[in-house]
């Protein structure tokens, strides 16, 4: 595993899509519960089924971003491995808070952490992967489209 760019990817893609199938779980009827479709929305909420096709193809991209840091550093880099169970904590937490809990705020003050972490990966590496930072792009504008929903709703409720 060490040196298969390959297996890396595979091992990335397994672990993010895990943080999604948990989140799934964690938010139980999310989207669909009466709690989340009597709130007061954003006026550019997306449909539902643009969310699953965003986050599958962020984790898609971010686990090829991933690899290709990861061969940047040493193997198991102790920064690299925090840096990203955090994000992959944080992923998970906001589902359970926001959707399960119905803590709109701290469903809030998660997804603004989880925007500065993957803003601070796009931007302290962008020069270790150059091109290569794209892959997390899609990421970064998704967490502020995400953020700004669930300020909205905040704001709004």
């Amino acid at each position: 595993m060490k040196n298969k760019p390959l297996v890396r990817f595979i091992v990335f893609l397994i672990i993010n899509y895990l943080a999604l199938y948990i989140g799934v779980i964690l938010m139980e009827n999310g989207p669909r519960a009466e709690w989340y479709l009597s709130l007061n929305k954003a006026p550019w909420t997306p449909p539902g089924w643009v969310f699953g096709v965003a986050w599958s193809s962020i984790m898609f991209f971010f686990s090829f971003y991933m690899t290709k840091l990861s061969f940047k550093f040493d193997f198991f880099n102790k920064e690299l491995i925090v840096l990203y169970t955090v994000q992959w904590i944080l992923n998970v937490s906001w589902n359970l808070a926001f959707f399960n809990n119905h803590q709109t705020i701290s469903g809030l003050v998660i997804i603004i952490i989880l925007w500065l972490l993957i803003g601070y990966f796009t931007f302290k590496y962008i020069k270790t992967l150059g091109v290569y930072t794209l892959l997390i792009v899609p990421y970064l504008i998704w967490m502020t489209i995400a953020t700004s929903l669930n300020a909205y709703i905040v704001l709004n409720n």
